[in-house]
């Protein structure tokens, strides 16, 4: 495969994966599920749903913050930190780096970069509820810092040592995908030789759950089928699950992971954003913007379209967005776009927020791996106008030399980036 990428720099390598997902805690459990088609979307127990019209969501039910923080840690952080810690260590794990312990020189190059749509929401509900409801001198001594967004990378970068660049991103639902993004620019560009990186979200509670609600763009259908509820590009889908989760990646210049003999799961080749400056929720009709978005990350990595045989989909369950996703998708591959396989990872997990995009490129970089496309699920009944090659409920074998991981957000964000096989 050339590369002609016409802004030249180091390649970008991902030697390390870690996630906390709904349907799974650990990278291969949540990639077995994935894979065999199992949903993690199941009934709201932490709070009383009965007056919302959405009552599910895809919650880390199995998940155990204590094995992470404190007791006493863990009233002063957002629930999204402990979800980014556990991703983090599995994925630093995973890459063979015993970060902490690294010369300090190499923790100087070891930059932090983390995407999050809704960072510290859920902790200062927490702190609004203690104080109103409860008792005032409850409230955490660390509200303003914990309540900070850029703060949640500050946790990664305090854990492991980290002295490198520490920022988190928060674009809505393209977040973890701009911070790769970032973090592949600074990596690329000389200004870091590792970067940890992906995304965290944790907004299950009362007051997001029901500002959520208030939009009318959440399943309310499927309450007594939890798992049936996320449904993209199903003729009888009836919006988004909200669901939480962590999904973090450790990127490496390409030769700083041959140096040391890392095994390497792919590379990161290219990244691109647009903004449509359209709406605060919806998306334009035409797809041109997600579209130009993929086309300028194709270009980013040197790559003609001709060269991509899967695309992680957005694909949120909503009406609008499988529609508009699935034009932009043609207006990118052309006659391809209907034989070229796309899934969508959200149809397991339902949909975390700024988490997402790291959900979708580790589900794509695990797919390299095994050489298997994991399934969209709850598609009995295809949309005609989503007529996308869309991996259906069963896993697919397939080599994936490149591939495209797509995402949209609120305010007329769009973001994309290109991953193939790792190089030889």
């Amino acid at each position: 495969m050339s590369d002609s990428r016409p802004l030249q720099g180091r390649r970008v390598v991902v030697t390390g994966l870690g996630a906390v997902a709904p349907n799974g805690v650990g990278r291969e459990a949540f990639w077995n599920a994935t894979r065999d088609g199992v949903s993690g979307v199941r009934r709201i127990e932490a709070f009383d749903v009965s007056t919302l019209p959405t009552r599910i969501a895809g919650i880390c039910a199995d998940f155990d913050p204590s094995k992470h923080l404190s007791a006493n840690e863990l009233k002063h952080v957002p629930r999204l930190v402990p979800l980014a810690l556990a991703a983090a260590t599995e994925a630093l794990d995973d890459a063979g780096l015993d970060a902490a312990h690294l010369p300090l020189e190499e923790r100087r190059r070891f930059g932090v970069a983390l995407g999050s749509g809704g960072a510290g929401l859920e902790f200062i509900e927490r702190q609004f509820e203690q104080y109103y409801l409860v008792d005032p001198k409850g409230v955490s001594l660390y509200t303003i810092p914990s309540s900070t967004p850029g703060t949640s990378a500050s946790e990664l970068s305090m854990r492991f040592a980290l002295r490198g660049p520490s920022h988190l991103l928060s674009t809505g639902c393209t977040s973890s995908t701009d911070a790769i993004g970032h973090a592949m620019s600074m990596i690329r560009y000389g200004r870091a030789d590792r970067m940890l990186t992906g995304g965290s979200d944790a907004p299950i509670s009362a007051g997001i759950m029901t500002g959520f609600c208030l939009m009318r763009i959440m399943s309310t259908g499927f309450n007594d089928a939890p798992e049936r509820a996320s449904r993209p590009f199903a003729k009888d889908r009836d919006g988004f699950v909200l669901a939480e989760g962590s999904w973090m990646l450790v990127l490496e210049a390409e030769e700083t992971a041959r140096a040391r003999g890392a095994r390497i799961y792919g590379e990161i080749a290219g990244y691109a954003a647009t903004c449509e400056a359209f709406h605060r929720v919806r998306l334009d009709e035409n797809g041109e913007e997600p579209a130009r978005a993929m086309g300028l990350a194709l270009e980013d990595a040197g790559l003609p379209a001709e060269a991509i045989d899967h695309v992680n989909v957005h694909g949120t369950s909503t009406q609008l967005n499988d529609r508009i996703e699935t034009r932009a998708v043609k207006q990118v591959f052309g006659e391809r776009a209907t034989s070229i396989p796309v899934t969508s990872t959200k149809s397991a997990i339902g949909h975390p927020q700024g988490a997402c995009g790291a959900a979708g490129l580790v589900a794509t970089l695990l797919a390299m791996r095994d050489e298997c496309i994991a399934p969209t699920i709850n598609l009995e009944a295809p949309d005609p106008e989503c007529d996308l090659d869309v991996v259906a409920n069963v896993a697919r074998e397939a080599r994936l030399d490149a591939a495209v991981c797509n995402c949209i957000g609120f305010g007329s964000k769009n973001a994309a980036l290109v991953v193939r096989r790792r190089p030889r």
